[in-house]
């Protein structure tokens, strides 16, 4: 197989281009070259695909398969898309659950509505250039493109820090505040899933949406919190605290604590999304605790979390440690 990713250096692109060169796939990325590196053997050519003529390296390659996980303005997919038209067998795009329109019902599947996008939008919030990237993707490839809305995902090389963050906590000790309740069930993808599900379905020439995903409840608060435990061989005490408390004192779900969105929170429906299509589609998702190890390993060999590669960076994640200690008090 031939594969062009456009990107391929940040969180999803670096583990599609992993996945597919461990299959002995010809791998060739697209960007600007700014950040990061690429495995040996990958071809990667250079040009910034916001700029005039700057899909001019792309001219007379073909490929068997693009995936373009662009988060920023929907132009760019629309104009990478055009100008691939012809001389590609396949294109994926790397889209996310925040497509679905507010409020989004408990276990929505991909029928559910989508907030209004346009292919053309030159700029917009995170959930209009999602949404006006299907709609770049699906205009130049019709039933030959490939959303993927992806969830939560976690893994290695993971640049918004959610475990990561975790991960330092525990690792720290003492007590921790630990949101309950223990039992929530958490919903995510791990990156080598999500990467691995998307280049089967590519090259099987797959087409239209699906919510890649784990089921709800593949794990739950506590498992997590006591894989990072474990892995860290932390002396750390979990102090599991009820919802309402942590709540009355502003502390934000998802941000402040990540990962965690209680029960009855308006945005609990990002760990409650239905996934049936996608596991019909030969979906699997492994152990938590691989990925919280296998996290932690990867996060001790590099350091810090990195940056995101060619992209603004985003707020950091994480309860500042007096917020946490005058909770804990």
């Amino acid at each position: 197989m031939r594969l062009l990713m456009m990107g391929g250096t940040g969180f999803v692109g670096g583990a599609t281009v992993a996945e597919a060169v461990r299959r002995g796939w010809s791998v060739t990325v697209f960007n600007r070259g700014l950040h990061g590196a690429v495995p040996p053997g990958v071809h990667r050519l250079r040009g910034d695909r916001t700029a005039p003529d700057g899909l001019a390296a792309l001219a007379g390659g073909e490929w068997d398969l693009v995936v373009d996980t662009w988060d920023g303005a929907p132009r760019a997919v629309r104009d990478a898309a055009r100008a691939l038209a012809g001389r590609v067998g396949h294109y994926t795009y790397i889209s996310s659950g925040s497509v679905y329109a507010p409020p989004v019902p408990p276990y929505a599947g991909e029928e559910a509505p989508t907030v209004d996008g346009s292919a053309d939008a030159a700029d917009g919030d995170y959930a209009r250039c999602k949404a006006g990237g299907e709609l770049a993707a699906t205009e130049a490839h019709g039933e030959r493109a490939l959303l993927v809305r992806a969830g939560l995902i976690l893994g290695p090389g993971e640049d918004i820090g959610r475990l990561p963050w975790w991960l330092r906590r525990i690792a720290r000790g003492g007590d921790v505040l630990a949101p309950g309740p223990a039992d929530l069930p958490v919903q995510y993808i791990d990156v080598r899933d999500l990467a691995g599900w998307t280049l089967d379905r590519a090259a099987e020439g797959v087409g239209g949406a699906f919510n890649v995903i784990s089921r709800s409840g593949h794990s739950t608060m506590g498992e997590l919190l006591a894989s990072a435990v474990a892995v860290t061989g932390s002396d750390a005490r979990l102090r599991w605290t009820d919802p309402e408390p942590i709540l009355a004192a502003g502390v934000v779900p998802w941000n402040d604590l990540p990962i965690w969105v209680p029960p009855g929170h308006e945005f609990r429906w990002l760990q409650e999304r239905g996934v049936e299509k996608a596991y019909a589609a030969g979906l699997t998702c492994r152990p938590v605790a691989d990925t919280v190890a296998d996290t932690w390993r990867w996060l001790r060999s590099v350091g810090s979390v990195p940056p995101r590669a060619g992209r603004p960076a985003r707020v950091a994640v994480g309860l500042d440690p007096q917020r946490e200690a005058a909770l804990l008090a």
